[in-house]
């Protein structure tokens, strides 16, 4: 793994494409020639425009299930209803071991996710008298595998997987672990890793086409495969006794607010989210030097044929009237401000139609990629007001 692999792109490569002006021919972007035009003709045909918002969401909602779900044949069964006793029954969970964090206690606990597919998750129990509200911990992409889960929580049971977890604190959290503190202030906390990281990490970067190539041959997607997994895992945090299903969020940074935003517009379930330095319009974010145009790491944002339907805030609009909160940072470079500043225009539009512009939470920071001190206590004091 390389530097590169997860720095952000400098703001003075993403200018303008460098194609040749043959027909025909790839360019060093690894575009063909004509892929402005190709932009031009992207109209993302459903998405909101006028009229009554709930009957724009009954329409879309099902068709952008059956695209970001595509291993799914009833995707109905895993977005609605209460988790029955025979689905309970079959997460099989096993408590691994648990530790004392004095405000907390932090279980690690294996349960079936689906046929032939166990994975650990991380759990974090605030002590005191329950039902707690919920928090769905979505870590991020960053092109470091060997975490996962523990990108935002300290492990306990793996040295050089603590090492690498602080070190990852350090490079975004300003030092801190944000899930340990929405333990501390009462939330129950549930992380997993998607499908390449942690325990369940791959054979790195330059694998990852592969990985998505694969399961696409077989009529699933990449992407489609991590919302699956944080649908069931949704599900089975819902068995918990000590949690209060009617109030869970989801949060996560970077390719873990994508997750959380994702999480919310598909799931009654989730009650509110939090999306920190992931939100854009599709066609601008589509511009020279940015990871939207690099493969690799792409394919677990990428949804085949969804854009042609919504856009990416569309997507994230099925979630409304939900509380949401996108924070953005000015100097991201991943996402340049006028990506987000449409995205922004769209989500503010789907919200003002239903009534509730009070219920989202807009906002671009001064600073980078990254969730630091101040922009956590910000999600802390909204998510408080609101869970």
């Amino acid at each position: 793994m390389s530097k590169q692999d997860f720095e952000p792109v400098p703001p003075e490569t993403i200018s303008s494409f460098s194609c040749a002006a043959e027909d025909g021919a790839i360019c060093a972007d690894n575009l063909p020639t004509f892929f402005p035009a190709l932009k031009q003709q992207l109209h993302h045909r459903l998405a909101y425009q006028t009229g009554d918002p709930h009957l724009w969401q009954r329409q879309a909602r099902p068709e952008a299930a059956r695209l970001m779900l595509p291993g799914l044949d009833n995707p109905d069964m895993l977005l609605s209803g209460a988790v029955d006793a025979q689905e309970a029954e079959a997460f099989s969970p096993t408590l691994l071991d648990e530790i004392d964090r004095g405000a907390f206690m932090a279980r690690r606990v294996r349960f079936t996710l689906r046929p032939g597919c166990a994975v650990v998750a991380l759990i974090l129990v605030p002590k005191g008298a329950g039902p707690f509200p919920g928090i769905m911990w979505l870590h991020d992409h960053g092109a470091r595998f060997d975490i996962g889960k523990e990108k935002g929580m300290r492990p306990w049971y793996d040295e050089a997987k603590l090492a690498a977890s602080q070190a990852w604190a350090e490079r975004y959290f300003s030092g801190l672990f944000p899930a340990e503190e929405l333990a501390r202030r009462g939330y129950m906390v549930f992380a997993i890793d998607a499908l390449g990281w942690g325990d369940r990490q791959g054979n790195g970067y330059e694998a990852q086409q592969a990985l998505a190539c694969n399961l696409l041959n077989i009529g699933h997607s990449l992407a489609g495969m991590v919302a699956e997994d944080d649908l069931l895992s949704l599900r089975f945090i819902q068995t918990q006794p000590e949690l209060d299903a009617s109030r869970i969020a989801a949060v996560g940074f970077s390719f873990g607010a994508f997750r959380a935003w994702q999480l919310a517009a598909l799931s009654p379930h989730v009650k509110a989210a939090v999306a920190i330095c992931w939100m854009g319009a599709c066609r601008e974010l589509m511009v020279p030097g940015n990871n939207q145009l690099r493969g690799q790491s792409a394919w677990y944002m990428t949804h085949p044929g969804l854009v042609r339907l919504l856009d990416y805030p569309d997507v994230a609009a099925l979630a409304a009237p939900k509380p949401l909160y996108f924070i953005a940072g000015k100097e991201d470079a991943l996402f340049p401000l006028p990506a987000v500043e449409l995205a922004y225009e769209k989500l503010q539009g789907v919200w003002r139609a239903f009534g509730a512009q009070a219920r989202l939470k807009t906002e671009i920071c001064a600073g980078g990629h990254h969730f630091d001190q101040v922009r956590q206590e910000a999600v802390f004091t909204w998510l408080a007001a609101r869970l």
